[in-house]
């Protein structure tokens, strides 16, 4: 089992940065991959980007591409999520989730940190 705890949301202008951070932490022996997900109001969660845990190509959402940046520090068990240039549309609930190596889909997941964007 695999507990994942983010922070660092919270509400920011349209143009602006932030940071998310997502500590992981029980069998993190296990994990083969992290990512992010979001979910807007009314609307399902969706994939925003995903790393492998050890090496490999990191995965990005079309709509962030070129402007969100996943990174890990894998002796802090740790998954960040770096978002520039953000827009209205980002707006949601953000949850960091792993998976671990033998699990076809992600698993575990933290509570979620909420992001506004104001226009």
């Amino acid at each position: 089992q695999v507990q994942l705890v983010e922070s660092g949301g919270g509400l920011v202008q349209a143009g602006g940065t932030l940071r998310l951070s997502c500590v992981a932490s029980g069998r993190t022996e296990f994990i083969g991959a992290m990512g992010w997900f979001r979910q807007a109001p009314g609307k399902e969660r969706e994939f925003v980007a995903r790393i492998p845990w050890i090496s490999g190509t990191r995965e990005y959402a079309d709509s962030v591409k070129g402007r969100f940046t996943i990174s890990r520090d894998s002796v802090k068990n740790t998954v960040f999520l770096r978002m520039n240039s953000l827009r209205p549309e980002d707006t949601g609930v953000y949850y960091c989730a792993s998976r671990t190596t033998r699990a076809s889909d992600f698993d575990s997941w933290g509570q979620g940190t909420q992001v506004t964007v104001s226009a």
